[in-house]
Parts: C-alpha cells; sequence; structure tokens
C-alpha cells in the first residue's frame, strides 16, 4: 500500500509526537520522585511522601500497664524507644496535655493524655499477620480518663493532603477515636478541622465525617458541615479497614477501602494544619459516659501521607487563584516543572511508590483521570486507527 505523500508526512508527526507506552510503572524511592499524583474524585499533585509502618516491630512490642495517678500519667515516659527514633520524631510527638483548662461545656470528667497510653502491641494471634501494630488507649478510672494522642510536630505545616491508615475501633462504649487535620483558633468560627471520627456508643458500622466547626457559639449544629455514614461492604469499626482523607482547596473527600463514602465542601480547610490521631473520652454528649475501668483502642499497622508543606523544604510555589484570592494546591504539577511523576495508589508494594513517567529526557505531559494510572497510546495503536478511520487499511 503507497500512502499520499502528505499523508505519510502527517504520520511520521504523529509517530514523533505521542510517547510510547510503558509497560508497567516501576518501583522507586520516594526521593526520586518530583511529585506524587493521587487517583480518586480529585486526582491531584502532592510534593512529598511519608510511610510509617507498624507492622513488624517486635522489638519494641510491650503493652504498659495503665497508670492512675494524674500526675504521674502526664508525666510519663514514651513505652519504648520505637518514639525516640528520628523517622518518628521528625513527624510525631506524643500528646501530654489534658482538659483542665479547655474543659467542653458538658464534659463530667477530667482527661489526661499520657504518652503511657501510645504503644507497639504485638498481636496475639501469631497464626497471623501482622506481627504489630500501634495502639492508641484510653481508659476511665476512679478520678478521671486516661487519653492518647499523637499530633505531627511544627516542623512540617500541611496544606493539602492525602492521608490513609489501615486502622480499626475496639473497646467498650463511650470513647471516640479520630484520625483529623486541625488549625486551632480561639474563636471557634476560625477553627480549621477535618475529622473523621468513630464514636463507640453508636452503632458499629456508622462513623462520623466533618468539616469542623459543626456547632456555634449559641450551641446550634451546623447541618452542612457533617455526614454520618454506614461503612460500606458490611464493615464494622471492629474490622481492619484503610481509611483515607483527600483534602484539597476545594472539599474533603473521605474513602474506605478504597471507596468514596463522603465529600464535603462547606468550610474546607484553607492553612496549613497539623494531622492528629487520638483515642479519648470525656464523659460529654458526643463521647458518652465510660464506665470505671472500661477502655477502647485505636490500632494502626500503617499510615502513608503524600502532601504540600510550608516550611519552604516541603514546598514548591503555589498558585492563588484570581478570583477567590486563595491559595491552591497546584504544587508539583507536570507543567509546573515536576518531571518525575509518582504514585502511591498504583504501587504492588505497599509503602513504596512507583513511577508513573519522567520528563527527564522528553515532554511527556497528560491529565489525571479519575482512576488513577495516566494511560499513554502506543505510536502504532494511534497510527492504526488514523489509517483506519481514513480507509487506507482493508
Amino acid at each position: 500500500m503507497r500512502l499520499p505523500a502528505s499523508l505519510s508526512s502527517l504520520l511520521v508527526l504523529l509517530s514523533a509526537t505521542v510517547p510510547l507506552v510503558v509497560a508497567a510503572p516501576s518501583l522507586t524511592d520516594h526521593s526520586s520522585c518530583g511529585c506524587f499524583l493521587t487517583n480518586g474524585t480529585e486526582a491531584r499533585y502532592f510534593s512529598n511522601h511519608k510511610f510509617f509502618d507498624f507492622r513488624s516491630q517486635s522489638q519494641y512490642a510491650g503493652v504498659p500497664k495503665v497508670i492512675t495517678s494524674a500526675d504521674d500519667s502526664t508525666e510519663a515516659d514514651k513505652t519504648s524507644k520505637f518514639f525516640d527514633t528520628t523517622q518518628w520524631s521528625d513527624m510525631w510527638m506524643v500528646g501530654s496535655w489534658n482538659n483542665s483548662k479547655t474543659v467542653r461545656n458538658d464534659a463530667s470528667v477530667l482527661m489526661i493524655n499520657s504518652p503511657n497510653n501510645v504503644y507497639i502491641e504485638a498481636n496475639g494471634d501469631r497464626t497471623n499477620s501482622p506481627q504489630t501494630w500501634l495502639t492508641l488507649r484510653t481508659q476511665r478510672l476512679a478520678t478521671f480518663q486516661t487519653a492518647a494522642e499523637i499530633e505531627s510536630t511544627e516542623k512540617i505545616g500541611f496544606q493539602f493532603l492525602s492521608m490513609r491508615m489501615l486502622a480499626r475501633t475496639i473497646g467498650a462504649k463511650g470513647a471516640i477515636t479520630a484520625l483529623f487535620t486541625y488549625r486551632h483558633s480561639d474563636k471557634l468560627a476560625d477553627v480549621q478541622e477535618a475529622d473523621l471520627e468513630v464514636r463507640t456508643v453508636d452503632p458499629p458500622e456508622l462513623v462520623h465525617y466533618t468539616n469542623q466547626p459543626s456547632y456555634t457559639d449559641k450551641g446550634d449544629t451546623v447541618e452542612e458541615a457533617t455526614e454520618n455514614v454506614t461503612l460500606p461492604d458490611a464493615l464494622l469499626r471492629s474490622d481492619w479497614a484503610v481509611h483515607r482523607l483527600d483534602w484539597t482547596p476545594t472539599s474533603n473527600t473521605w474513602y474506605v477501602n478504597g471507596k468514596q463514602v463522603a465529600q464535603i465542601s462547606f468550610q474546607t480547610p484553607r492553612d496549613p494544619s497539623k494531622i492528629i490521631l487520638n483515642a479519648w473520652s470525656d464523659g460529654g454528649q458526643w463521647a458518652g459516659n465510660m464506665s470505671v475501668n472500661d477502655a477502647a483502642y485505636l490500632q494502626v499497622q500503617w499510615f502513608e501521607v503524600v502532601y504540600n508543606g510550608t516550611d519552604g523544604v516541603h514546598t514548591r510555589k503555589a498558585k492563588r487563584d484570581e478570583e477567590t484570592g486563595r491559595e491552591s494546591d497546584l504544587v508539583g504539577r507536570a507543567d509546573e516543572g515536576c518531571k518525575a511523576v509518582c504514585s502511591i495508589d498504583e504501587t504492588p508494594s505497599l509503602g513504596q511508590p512507583v513511577m508513573l513517567w519522567n520528563n527527564g529526557a522528553g515532554r511527556i505531559r497528560g491529565q489525571p483521570g479519575g482512576g488513577g494510572l495516566v494511560s499513554w497510546i502506543p505510536s502504532a495503536s494511534v497510527l492504526a486507527m488514523f489509517a483506519l478511520s481514513a480507509g487506507l487499511w482493508r
């Protein structure tokens, strides 16, 4: 078959400009990635990646006895050397504050966060994996509620992220376990917070997602701020599941085991925030009243986050929306200078990203889709489709 000269020239041009397909994304180290592209409802690019694996930490495992003295609880030591490691301390700190000066109006018990309640726990069933997990414990004692909290350090101000944890909540009624972003303000209306909360007083399939504040200074409920959701696929809070929050400039979206379960655009946080995980109760209306000696636990096998930061190391220049005046998270996009684009969603190895594409040797562009991995059409396929549509091959 002989093609017209003009058509031959066009096919040569197409073959030169359409990138060849890559058989599969290749595993890489996160330090080789210029940015990370997420999948989901709103595919986004993020500059940084962290992964914390608590599944094989037997050398640090041990369940500490509950400290029954309020003063000793606050001053307790860390439960193992794991919490002195550089990887941990570069990201996390263990809380030791109490609610004596910030008691909610309906709180009926003193709550004290103790480092003694954050520990690596061994799996009692040695026939099943994992070997260990991170546990946050809260227990009602005679004179106070001992609780647990970890929060990100001041080293990183998170401004838009996608964070995930494989976790479960077990234990008695009257506790809250949570994963959330948080920016403090003395004025309630200015608090910025995106919550995943589990109330053990609830039916075991129910969870709550909120862009705080969910109430006003007068005590009125802000209905638009919250979605109360039944876990998918007959899951219960006591089942291990991957809980995910995607915080973008326009909304917060939550997923369970990869399925979207909630999305809230109302009062989406906009400014740099902390990440916090906790297990607590204060005997108030929201948490419920836990019986003396009862306990509840947030258990986490692993935690992973891709994010944009605000400390000069963990950020690139953001764009300002001329219409709204808000900073966007267009950080690390291919057209903003990110050449090596990675994914934590498409990887076959948890915690290790894959390289989706690298523009270092050539300019490859694409638009992210809801499914995650950007697809490339082989040059040969393009040429074949063109020729067929032109009626040249019969």
